[in-house]
């Protein structure tokens, strides 16, 4: 068993049965990743999250929690999830990885 293992999770949250425009809804999720403390990336489709699996977890549930008490019917969610046992590597790392190589 790993203790606090460490987890990168590129998260897509997508309201449905709301309309068109999502954004006020993504922004109550990245309010609660930013009180969580995690280190986050918001990109054009989701946000990247690092952090303890159980803490990182934890926020998924909230977001859909705060978007149902909000009055969103449906919520559907895609996930990529990463973990290494064998270095700590940050989302940074990865990108400085591959802009080192252009």
């Amino acid at each position: 068993m790993i203790d606090n293992m460490k987890v990168m999770v590129d998260l897509c949250v997508v309201p449905m049965g709301i309309g068109v425009s999502v954004s006020k809804y993504i922004a109550e999720c990245e309010k609660i990743v930013k009180k969580a403390g995690l280190e986050s990336q918001l990109h054009p489709y989701g946000t990247v999250i690092e952090g303890e699996w159980d803490t990182v977890f934890q926020v998924v549930k909230k977001c859909h929690e705060r978007l149902h008490n909000m009055g969103v019917p449906r919520i559907f969610t895609t996930m990529k999830i990463g973990t290494r046992n064998d270095r700590e590597q940050s989302m940074q790392d990865k990108i400085d990885s591959v802009l080192k190589k252009i």
